[in-house]
């Protein structure tokens, strides 16, 4: 997680995880929701698409730039090729700076070129515009006390002071040119009677290079932080109408942008009105990048028509980690107090002022002995103080009598209230913010579609499914495949993600693995929905098949050998410290090629052994990749924990276990002769370096 801000300026309090970029069909004050681009799968290691956030602090860290967290993103597009502006704290000096990266790709993916601007002063809102053949950059430095403007010399990385053109501390402005007239909105919080965050003042000239007047009725906005008064991002032109974006600071710092349609804009006038802002909250809370602040909005049309969008966000609050400290010292500072009473009451504890602190008659005063005579009185009130402490301790152990029921009640009371807050302390203070993050791979991120195959029957099971899995922050979309019953809606669930329920003809599991034409994503994570285990498991699964998208990479691991062939559980693979099969119930594969491999001419007969066992498709599954490849098909992920929610309900597929196992040792002997054996094929525990597979 990104590191927080240096507090002298309330902006710097917020913590932005992450710079997400946006294609548009159609522009978000039009109350549809912003679409993240969607891109080709042309780069087959990394698991496409890729996902929000593109850039993080750790995309210019791997770079060669520390940096602690990344803000205020701003959009400058040269042809096909994009430059990100951004603000950018490094770690070292903390002291923010102003980064750029490139993409060429519309967005998705973007290499870091380095440090565009670094000043001796904090800097961020790295506002870039043309003007005259030019390049400008006018970023804030309030801390400087005044609003500069830099010329490109060699754009993107070598930039020159142009002009001082407003002495004030300034901040979050911009220019835009507007009916024959530039005109420069920005904020200034050092005025008496100003409300921070709360603030917008306008200013107008001829030239972005000045001189500026100051419109006639500024401040125009000094009101509650929350009505977006400061700005927030690029304000953009559409259908002949000016936008501006701000900034709602009423929760937290950065809580949310606000756009606003200009209706009047004079040197006497200005009114806006606010618009939907059409951004869809997620709900998966702090798992999703953006989950409790988004503060930052570039919005532009590129050279092709299209419109693209970049936003800044954070998964958790401003002010979150010191909150946490705060309440982790205080649950600790409250259980010494407990653990103090508690030695009162048994009387293990006494309050004791040794008697060199006592004072003594010490004859005649003299200035010499003064400080010593202050000492004597100080020592006087702590003896006061102990003996009052005594006497309460007294009361306590006469009221509540450690030997009686009553007391042995309230003293098993505090120890487990102790223990309480003692483990609350402790996870305040070490636990972290309570994100669930995905991990990165190659310096960007993707998602992956969910797909689970039930019946009526199981439906209470079901939905405690999907709300649990559609909370993870790589989770794209949950495929219900419903092979039973009377299919559910959609809406009947609880979901922070879009459910589809795809109803079958014939109830097959088969069906686990048909082709799927609306499937978005490369990935599908097939999960029984009996099985729940934690969001971080997923995660790291999801990142060792990204690094072997050719595999299937799962959480139960098998091992076939024996003469005749025999299965057995996860145990027999322990004992013989390696698998050679991977379960389909809890594993990932590749949508593309895993389907069209087990639906081709080749497996037709395995298909048809399923239907007539009722069983064995994960292991036809296994077979398959097996005979397509002469490399490693399978990667193991050990869980932290996994529980099989059908050992509760009654409606587990099979409840006679020996009767399972005979059925696939039956499964494997046919396979075997049908595709050959995986014998040959077994891969150790323990052999990569991510640790994940012990």
């Amino acid at each position: 997680m990104c590191a927080g801000r240096p507090p002298w300026d309330a902006k710097r309090t917020m913590r932005a995880h992450g710079l997400s970029v946006f294609s548009m069909e159609i522009l978000p004050f039009l109350s549809n929701p912003l679409k993240m681009q969607v891109n080709v799968w042309r780069d087959k290691s990394a698991a496409w698409p890729v996902a929000n956030p593109v850039v993080t602090c750790a995309s210019p860290s791997n770079a060669g730039f520390p940096s602690n967290f990344v803000a205020d993103p701003f959009l400058y597009a040269q042809g096909d090729i994009l430059y990100l502006f951004y603000e950018t704290k490094n770690s070292i000096t903390m002291q923010g700076d102003i980064g750029v990266s490139r993409s060429t790709d519309k967005g998705a993916t973007w290499q870091q070129l380095g440090i565009a601007l670094d000043e001796d002063w904090h800097l961020s809102y790295p506002y870039v515009f043309d003007y005259d053949g030019n390049i400008y950059m006018m970023p804030e430095g309030s801390q400087k006390g005044d609003l500069r403007l830099y010329r490109a010399i060699d754009f993107p990385l070598k930039w020159t002071l142009d002009k001082i053109i407003i002495k004030r501390p300034l901040v979050d402005s911009f220019i835009i040119p507007h009916e024959g007239k530039f005109w420069l909105f920005g904020s200034d919080h050092s005025g008496i009677g100003t409300q921070k965050n709360g603030q917008l003042e306008i200013w107008y000239s001829s030239s972005p290079r000045g001189p500026w007047k100051p419109h006639n009725k500024n401040p125009i906005h000094n009101t509650d932080k929350s009505m977006g008064a400061r700005n927030g991002g690029r304000p953009f032109v559409y259908d002949g109408n000016l936008y501006r974006v701000g900034q709602d600071c009423g929760e937290t710092y950065g809580r949310r942008v606000r756009v606003f349609r200009v209706e009047v804009l004079t040197t006497d006038e200005f009114k806006e009105v606010e618009v939907p802002s059409g951004i869809e909250e997620s709900s998966k809370g702090r798992n999703a990048w953006n989950g409790s602040c988004y503060h930052h909005l570039d919005v532009q049309q590129l050279s092709s028509g299209e419109w693209i969008a970049v936003l800044d966000g954070d998964r958790v609050p401003s002010g979150d980690a010191n909150r946490r400290l705060i309440l982790g010292f205080v649950s600790v500072l409250a259980v010494a107090v407990l653990v103090v009473l508690v030695g009162m009451l048994v009387g293990a504890v006494r309050c004791i002022v040794p008697l060199s602190w006592c004072p003594h008659d010490m004859g005649k005063r003299s200035d010499a002995f003064l400080g010593l005579e202050r000492s004597n009185l100080l020592s006087s009130k702590l003896r006061l103080v102990c003996s009052r402490l005594n006497r309460m301790s007294w009361i306590l152990r006469d009221r509540i009598r450690p030997n009686t029921c009553t007391g042995i009640f309230v003293l098993a009371l505090t120890v487990l209230v102790a223990v309480v807050l003692t483990c609350g302390g402790i996870t305040y203070i070490y636990g972290g913010s309570g994100a669930q993050e995905p991990y990165l791979l190659n310096g960007h991120y993707s998602k992956f579609t969910l797909l689970t195959m039930t019946y009526d029957a199981r439906l209470w099971n079901l939905k405690m499914y999907v709300k649990h899995y559609s909370r993870c922050p790589s989770v794209h979309e949950i495929v219900v495949v419903w092979n039973k019953g009377i299919p559910p809606k959609s809406s009947d669930f609880d979901s922070a993600v879009p459910v589809r329920i795809r109803v079958e003809k014939q109830n097959s599991l088969n069906n686990r693995f048909k082709m799927d034409s609306s499937i978005k994503t490369r990935a599908v994570l097939e999960l029984d929905d009996d099985i729940m285990m934690t969001c971080d498991d997923t995660e790291r699964g999801f990142r060792v098949w990204r690094e072997h998208p050719d595999r299937i990479v799962g959480f139960y691991p098998r091992l076939i050998n024996g003469n005749p062939l025999r299965y057995r559980g996860e145990k027999h693979a322990r004992k013989h410290d390696g698998y050679n099969m991977i379960l389909t119930g809890a594993a990932f594969v590749d949508s593309q090629a895993a389907f069209k491999r087990y639906w081709s001419k080749e497996a037709e007969v395995g298909r048809a052994l399923v239907d007539s066992y009722f069983n064995c498709e994960d292991v036809l599954m296994n077979y398959l990749y097996a005979n397509a490849s002469s490399s490693p098909v399978v990667e193991y992920v050990k869980p932290a924990w996994a529980l099989d929610t059908s050992k509760f309900s009654g409606v587990a597929i099979s409840r006679n276990t020996q009767a399972h196992y005979g059925v696939r040792s039956s499964c494997l002997r046919k396979f075997s002769d049908i595709y050959g054996s995986l014998t040959l094929r077994k891969s150790e525990f323990s052999r990569r370096k991510d640790g994940w597979d012990l």
